[in-house]
């Protein structure tokens, strides 16, 4: 199916399953169709598996948007304590049209806790609630990990795919490759007929040298490779060691299950020149998970400078993952910084990231899906250094090519079908789609939209051009005195939040929790035009007032003061958490 049919099914509001091998425009795609819903007024939600699928869309992952936690699978119970959470009402009351990315990645179990939510929240016995879904992804990737036990391993396995009537539609137009050989490559294995040709490039790249000052990622089927390849090269580095232990905070038993559900590390070690990834998104910052660099030095605070490609030097602060309760309450938290060795990564580890270069070993291949994987996580053949193939290596699962030959066959039904159309029906269904939805069909509004979405965006690169300039030995940060002593320079230069974020490398929430700590230490601050306007000091001061007046055991903390999850909650969550905690510094003045 061409772009073009698929954007035009998709106005038209129908349910979709987007697909298609790697280039061939999927995120194009759902970017345009966005784009187009906010133009006409309407917010489309975009979640997805893990934080680096969903940062590619500026969305966020299912567990989070659904108050999920860890969980994949709900029960009759968990549901009803859900349906009393009021940010889940607020964020789910007006929601017309949900995109999930990387749908391949998503249990059947979390598949179905979404459409019994949405069922549930929207008062509707229809799939996912009635609205508009669109699911995006390719099942040739790896199965999500389950510990269920279930035959079941992909959600289009579940009776819920056929009754949400998907239209699906495989893009096959390849556009803006990277690497066409790469991409025949990766054709051949979906097709599971890889040719003597591919067979040969693998050849040309065993064990060939790749020049970059990056050392390559190394890619491993198992962790017992992985952990020995990382301790070994850390281990050739001169240099004084750094370590850097985890926090925690709750019972051991969920703090395990963050461990077990991430990247984390309980102990990192780092030197100068290690070879390191991000394990969290942090897009003020400039990171996503996924992001390679190098360690080039650390400040004074012992706090690790890391260099990416594009030559950005960040300087990394600790992170929390946290698991929720049925009220939003952290039941348990773990504190780290947010790397991890990247020598070597676990092929399972690696999905959902992209790679300029790596090193595979795919000799001990265990499971089909594993080399397709791996060659699919690099940009081009010449980022690739191959250390071994097995026979399992460039083999797929049975299950998905029969299934893939289905929904090829069904997607060259819908374009025809959807071409007998004549044009006037078709823009007919656009409007009537718009409408229903509660959207603009009304062109001086979507115009005005449009400018307004344009101003957003250049905002945005401005301030994340700011917060990712290079951080030196020269730096204001480098000043003795702690780091609220430096941060209290700096306001007292007449520096604004924003400035004092982008000269030390910090985001701006760091800075505003240094201006509560001063003021919890009795220091003065400085104003420099941060407070925040009499309307928002007005509405945080009467939502502080009614959480206290409710006198929930939940909205407290064990020292007693009021959480501002109470306070954002109570705002319907229109009031930022940076600014909720500004607006309680000038209010306790």
């Amino acid at each position: 199916m061409k772009q073009k049919i698929a954007l035009e099914i998709l106005r038209a509001g129908r349910n979709v399953f987007l697909t298609g091998s790697a280039g061939t425009g999927k995120t194009y795609i759902l970017n345009q169709y966005v784009k187009y819903l906010r133009e006409r007024g309407i917010k489309p939600a975009v979640v997805a598996p893990t934080g680096i699928a969903a940062s590619h869309l500026g969305g966020m992952t299912i567990h989070s948007f659904f108050g999920l936690g860890i969980m994949e699978k709900i029960s009759d119970e968990y549901l009803k304590q859900l349906f009393y959470r009021r940010f889940l009402h607020n964020r789910l009351r007006n929601l017309k049209v949900l995109i999930v990315d990387e749908v391949s990645m998503v249990s059947p179990e979390l598949f179905l806790s979404m459409d019994r939510i949405l069922r549930e929240f929207k008062h509707s016995a229809k799939p996912f609630g009635g609205i508009q879904i669109i699911l995006s992804g390719d099942f040739f990737q790896l199965p999500p990990i389950s510990g269920s036990g279930r035959e079941e391993r992909f959600a289009w396995q579940t009776d819920l795919w056929e009754n949400t009537d998907l239209k699906v539609c495989y893009l096959e137009e390849k556009f803006r490759q990277d690497d066409p050989i790469l991409i025949n490559i990766l054709d051949e294995i979906r097709s599971n007929n890889v040719s003597e040709e591919s067979m040969e490039v693998f050849r040309s790249c065993y064990k060939k040298k790749l020049t970059s000052k990056f050392r390559a990622t190394r890619l491993y089927t198992h962790n017992i490779d992985v952990d020995r390849i990382n301790e070994s090269e850390l281990n050739k580095l001169s240099g004084e060691i750094k370590i850097f232990s985890a926090s925690r905070k709750g019972s051991r038993k969920n703090t395990e299950k963050i461990f077990q559900t991430s990247l984390l590390t309980k102990e990192l070690k780092l030197k100068r020149e290690a070879v390191v990834i991000f394990i969290k998104n942090n897009l003020e910052k400039g990171y996503i998970n996924g992001t390679l660099g190098r360690v080039v030095d650390f400040t004074e605070e012992n706090l690790p400078v890391v260099e990416i490609f594009s030559g950005q030097r960040i300087v990394v602060a600790p992170e929390d993952w946290v698991i929720e309760d049925e009220e939003g309450n952290v039941k348990a938290s773990v504190r780290q910084i947010p790397l991890r060795l990247a020598w070597a990564l676990t092929i399972h580890k690696s999905q959902g990231m992209t790679l300029e270069m790596a090193e595979i070993d795919l000799s001990k291949t265990f499971e089909v899906g594993q080399g397709y994987v791996a060659l699919s996580r690099i940009k081009s053949v010449k980022g690739l250094r191959l250390m071994g193939l097995n026979e399992t290596a460039l083999q797929v699962d049975e299950k998905v090519l029969v299934i893939d030959k289905e929904m090829r066959e069904q997607s060259q039904i819908n374009s025809l079908k959807w071409q007998e159309f004549p044009e006037n029906e078709r823009k007919t269904m656009w409007t009537q789609f718009i409408t229903d939805i509660g959207g603009t069909t009304n062109e001086k509004k979507i115009a005005e939209n449009r400018r307004k979405i344009f101003a957003q965006k250049k905002k945005e690169e401005k301030l994340l051009k700011l917060s990712g300039k290079t951080i030196n030995k020269k730096s204001e940060n480098r000043e003795k005195g702690g780091t609220l002593n430096v941060t209290k320079k700096l306001l007292s230069k007449g520096k604004t939040i924003e400035e004092i974020a982008t000269i030390r490398g910090l985001s701006r929430g760091t800075i505003v929790e240094h201006l509560r700590k001063m003021k919890e230490l009795g220091l003065k601050i400085q104003d420099n035009g941060f407070k925040p306007k009499s309307g928002i000091l007005r509405a945080v001061k009467r939502a502080l007032l009614e959480v206290k007046t409710e006198k929930k055991p939940d909205n407290f903390l064990e020292n007693g003061d009021v959480r501002l999850r109470a306070i954002f909650e109570k705002l319907n969550e229109k009031v930022s958490y940076d600014d909720i905690k500004l607006a309680l510094l000038f209010l306790e003045d």
